[in-house]
Order: structure tokens, then C-alpha cells, then sequence
């Protein structure tokens, strides 16, 4: 049976439930240059890929200034709705932190730039459950890259056999196996249809995946299942 030490954790989408409002953002701003991005246009080329929606505009002639302009006020919208937002946090996510946070030691790897995740977690109340947090300038390529899974392993101290990452992106789970990591996804909106051939398991809730973690660890009684509910609506 596998055991593990450590558990490396994604952030949108697993821990917070920010990727709609990351969708929407990139959506309003195309709109007015008659590009309207699809929830399955964002998946394949955010989630799964990550060259983003920039090729669209840049297709229509339109020069790198306004993609760079764009890029700006991307950021400052999406930190807007994100201060906007209500309980960010993925139903029961804090329950299966407290609950391994005395076995095992515990990072962040994420995608998400600093300014993003601080505002993201403002009320989660999830951070002090972490031993630290590895933000999108902290490490050279992005997911699919394996960067970010390979420092995070070096700050735990750990082998990637004694650990498991949680994801919930194609992406990221590439990312996750490339650094020698079994990967867990979590089931979500946004990646409802996707295989996930390469997973270790796919959990469908919190509740699973706090029992699927709680079996690695040898003595550990698993969280009490959390009763169904809907996600929260963002805005």
C-alpha cells in the first residue's frame, strides 16, 4: 500500500474555486474585438494547454501593444472579482487540511501569481496549514514544466515516492508526473469531461479525496464524509 510524507497542492480549482472568474475575465475582455472565448476554448488552451487566447487577437492583425495592454488590465480585473467573490474556498477543502496537517508536510505549487493567490485566500483561512506556498514567480517555466513540482520537493525534503500532488488541470497533472509524482485530480466544473488517463484517481469531492489521502497515511482515521452541496456562486 502506498505511504506518503508530503503532499503538494495545486491551487485554482482545488483549493479555491477561482477558475470561472478567471474564465470570465479573459472572456470580457475579448468580447469587444468579436472574440467570445468558450468555456471549452479556455479548458483546451489554459487548462490543458498554456499558450492562453493572445493568438486569436494577434490573428485578426491586431499588434503585440494591445495583447500587452490587455494582458494588464487582465490582471487588475481579475483581482477586482476576486475581492468581489464570496467563499472562495472548495466546500470541504479545510476539513481535509486540518485533518492531515499533524501527519504530513503539506506546499503549494500554483500557477497563480502572488498578487492573485493572496487575494484568493484573504478568508480561506487554509494558509497556516502549509509549510510554504510557491507562487508563479518563484520558479522558471510554468505547468506542464515540472519546475514548480521539483522545488516544491526540494523545500519538503522529501522523494517524489513519499509524496502525491493534487490537481485538477491536464496541465498540471503533467506537471506533477514529469517531477516523478503520482497525481491525484479533483472533479470540478470546468474539467468535468476530461479522462485523466494519467492520474493515480480521480475524486469527485472533497470528501473522497480526503479519504483517498487519509488511506496513505498509516494510522490516520479519515474525515468524516461531508453531507453534498452545491458550489458556491461567486459573485
Amino acid at each position: 500500500m502506498k505511504t506518503i510524507q508530503g503532499v503538494l497542492w495545486d491551487n485554482d480549482g482545488v483549493l479555491v474555486n477561482t477558475e470561472q472568474l478567471f474564465y470570465e475575465s479573459n472572456r470580457d475582455l475579448l468580447l469587444p474585438y468579436g472574440i467570445d472565448l468558450t468555456p471549452k476554448q479556455f479548458f483546451d488552451w489554459f487548462l490543458d494547454n498554456n499558450y492562453g487566447a493572445w493568438h486569436l487577437l494577434l490573428g485578426q492583425g491586431h499588434p503585440i501593444e494591445l495583447v500587452d495592454r490587455l494582458r494588464a488590465e487582465r490582471t487588475v480585473l481579475f483581482a477586482q472579482r476576486l475581492r468581489q467573490a464570496r467563499r472562495l474556498a472548495m466546500p470541504g477543502i479545510g476539513q481535509v487540511l486540518a485533518a492531515l496537517r499533524p501527519h504530513v508536510a503539506m506546499g503549494v505549487v500554483t500557477s497563480a501569481y502572488a498578487q492573485h493567490f493572496q487575494i484568493s485566500h484573504a478568508a480561506t483561512g487554509m494558509l497556516s496549514h502549509f509549510d510554504f506556498v510557491l507562487t508563479r514567480e518563484m520558479y522558471a517555466e510554468s505547468k506542464p514544466a515540472p519546475d514548480g513540482y521539483q522545488l516544491g520537493l526540494q523545500r519538503l525534503g522529501l522523494a517524489a515516492a513519499d509524496c502525491v500532488a493534487v490537481e485538477d488541470s491536464p496541465r498540471g497533472l503533467r506537471a506533477a508526473n514529469a517531477a516523478g509524482l503520482e497525481c491525484i485530480i479533483v472533479r470540478n466544473q470546468m474539467n468535468r469531461e476530461h479522462a485523466f488517463d494519467d492520474a493515480f484517481c480521480v475524486v469527485e469531492s472533497s470528501a473522497e479525496l480526503g479519504a483517498v489521502l487519509a488511506s496513505f497515511v498509516p494510522g490516520m482515521a479519515q474525515a468524516p464524509p461531508l453531507p453534498p452541496r452545491k458550489l458556491e456562486a461567486f459573485l
